[in-house]
């Protein structure tokens, strides 16, 4: 069943959407129904998944704070190669 929605928003944001839209050959109302798809989908995803990780670890997240420019493919490279050598 198809219900109507009213938004109000940015004249700015409403063209370039709707220029985005015709672009991909779709309706701003299939735009948003699918964006919101995408997004609750994403949500049961995460919740599934956190519903699998214990408390305590849940409690440990946050703990270590990484540099902001950490490369995390060649930290963990380098652990392996010294792990391994």
């Amino acid at each position: 069943m198809k219900a109507k929605l009213t938004l109000l928003l940015d004249k700015g944001i409403i063209e370039d959407a709707k220029e985005y839209a015709a672009d991909h050959d779709t309706s701003l109302s299939r735009m948003f129904e699918d964006f919101l798809r995408a997004t609750f989908s994403n949500r049961k995803r995460s919740l599934r998944h956190r519903r699998k990780v214990s408390a305590k670890v849940r409690s440990l997240r946050g703990i270590i704070v990484a540099p902001a420019n950490l490369d995390h493919k060649e930290a963990y490279a380098e652990h392996l190669a010294k792990k391994y050598r």
